[in-house]
């Protein structure tokens, strides 16, 4: 009886922790755990951000030690990602462009693991 309480009990917990904690994705975004450098550069090569930006070195773009340091949210890096505000790096030689179609799920890893550099 006793190890039937116990497997009832455990059951009851795994029921309960699968349910979630209702919190809203924009909350989640920004609790997200930052992914591991390898799976960055990944994101980072297939979105061609290397094209433009390096971790510390000022090219095209603005290194992310330096996007960092704006302390923008995860969510404001995603949008200016899909919608740039070059006025907000007019020392830079040419505007980025808009990347509406890259998936929001990886920009937000991108924009957590830039935000994790300050």
């Amino acid at each position: 009886m006793k190890t039937l309480n116990h497997v009832l009990f455990c059951y009851l917990s795994l029921a309960i922790l699968s349910c979630g904690s209702g919190k809203s994705s924009e909350q989640s975004a920004a609790e997200r755990p930052i992914a591991n450098k390898f799976k960055i550069k990944q994101l980072l090569e297939k979105n061609t951000c290397f094209a433009c930006h390096k971790e510390k070195e000022k090219l095209m773009g603005p290194p992310y030690v330096e996007i960092a340091k704006r302390n923008y949210s995860n969510e404001r890096i995603v949008e200016l990602i899909y919608k740039p505000e070059p006025e907000n790096w007019p020392d830079y030689p040419a505007p980025m462009i808009a990347l509406p179609h890259l998936d929001k799920d990886e920009l937000l890893d991108i924009a957590n693991w830039i935000n994790s550099l300050n």
